[in-house]
């Protein structure tokens, strides 16, 4: 496949969504997809307008990208006003010329940034400029309120101040994240073929990962092969840094670090890459070092969690409630409950999302009183199903994950990067 040449486009949506993989996907239809989903569901719920603070949000919305990690943790920094007609980009000062070319953006303005580092001693009146400027853009916008109680306003993330302000200003907030999360997780075909585009890509920075592991190796050295790889695939980042060895593999979340890499351990990592077209690549897989085979125990907790993934992919299917699904979920051995992954399951498009599928054991029972809620899995959702097997104070864990895709009928397995026959060998 020839990849288009776009070294002399000035076109930032073009460079943005650049990819091998992106011959054939009409981009701009994918963005006026997902900008009406998050009207209509703002429309079931009688929200006049959203401020979007989130930066993966503020993509998914509008298709615009800039400084994603650093206007998340700023936040407001750059944000999005958005109505039923109008979508305001409020973009970082001197970038508002990163939303040229975006026909999700009506119109672009400069972000005032309402935090204690940018206003110092001033937040308070900074804060309070801020949202006088949001309520009278937003009372323009949508006109007279016909219930007198204010217009209902769903907001993001922001510091106290800002949205305590809002509210003094007369507005009615509510929370944006069941809208948005509800609009994410019905995918398009244009989204899907995004997202196979992003798992392809990621799927081969894991092949030049998997080339290099050898005992000698930091942990390190080995994931920054990951991170060049994304880059260089036109990936944005990626979202954790999981990936350990041998005793740092159990129990599982342990961060890779400067740790050397020895001879016939395990080597476990989880992807979470935001990958090209800013669509998440959610796979887990675990590798055996060598030289020598991996031993019986090896073998038995990689042939563990393969069967507990394999399993649950069987049981997931459209028109499928969660409560069901975890009904019916692989039962976890006793030896290997404590240190489980905490979900079965999630929803996975730009970033994991809505919906959590829970373990049995943990639907609503003592002491997890509260996890898990019931729904339907739908066609269009694309989920990642789980598993971690390490014993309480066991060596080496295994962690192995896959994303497929909920159809009409069934499901699609989204991602093909292959498993390790010297650890499915019988043990």
């Amino acid at each position: 496949m020839t990849t288009p040449d776009l070294r002399s486009d000035n076109s930032w949506p073009a460079l943005l969504d650049a990819a091998p993989e992106s011959q054939g996907i009409d981009l701009a239809a994918v963005r006026r997809y997902r900008l009406d989903r998050v009207r209509a569901e703002m429309a079931s719920r009688d929200i006049g307008a959203l401020i979007l603070s989130d930066a993966v949000n503020i993509r998914y919305a509008t298709g615009t990208r800039n400084m994603q990690v650093f206007t998340s943790r700023n936040a407001p920094s750059r944000y999005l006003l958005l109505t039923a007609d109008q979508s305001i980009l409020y973009e970082f000062t001197g970038c508002e010329h990163l939303a040229e070319g975006f026909d999700t953006v009506d119109e672009v303005r400069t972000a005032s940034t309402a935090s204690f580092v940018a206003a110092g001693a001033d937040i308070a009146q900074r804060e309070k400029d801020w949202a006088g400027h949001m309520v009278a853009t937003i009372n323009e916008l949508l006109g007279p309120d016909r219930h007198g109680s204010g217009h209902k306003v769903g907001i993001e993330r922001m510091n106290a101040g800002a949205a305590l302000a809002l509210t003094e200003g007369g507005l009615t907030l509510v929370d944006a994240q069941e809208p948005v999360e509800m609009a994410r997780a019905i995918k398009s075909a244009g989204e899907v073929a995004c997202i196979v585009a992003s798992l392809r890509m990621t799927e081969r920075a894991v092949g030049a990962l998997r080339a290099m592991i050898r005992p000698g190796i930091t942990e390190n050295e080995l994931w920054s092969i990951l991170h060049r790889e994304v880059i260089a695939g036109n990936g944005d980042y990626c979202e954790t840094r999981l990936l350990n060895s041998g005793p740092r593999s159990n129990p599982w979340f342990q961060e890779a670090a400067s740790r050397v890499i020895g001879a016939d351990e395990l080597v476990a990592l989880d992807t979470d890459v935001v990958g090209c077209h800013g669509y998440y690549s959610d796979f887990s897989r675990t590798f055996h070092v060598g030289p020598n085979a991996p031993t019986a125990h090896q073998r038995e907790l990689y042939g563990l969690a393969y069967e507990q993934v394999h399993h649950n992919m069987g049981i997931i299917g459209p028109g499928v409630t969660f409560r069901e699904y975890s009904n019916k979920a692989w039962d976890i051995p006793d030896r290997f409950h404590k240190n489980r992954y905490y979900l079965s399951a999630h929803g996975c498009g730009m970033t994991g999302e809505y919906p959590y599928l829970y373990h049995h054991a943990d639907f609503g029972n003592p002491p997890h009183d509260g996890a898990g809620y019931d729904g339907v899995i739908e066609p269009g959702m694309t989920l990642c199903v789980e598993s971690y097997m390490g014993a309480a104070n066991g060596s080496e864990g295994v962690k192995l994950e896959q994303q497929i895709l909920v159809t009409e009928t069934g499901t699609e397995l989204l991602s093909k990067f292959p498993f390790e026959e010297d650890l499915l060998a019988p043990y």
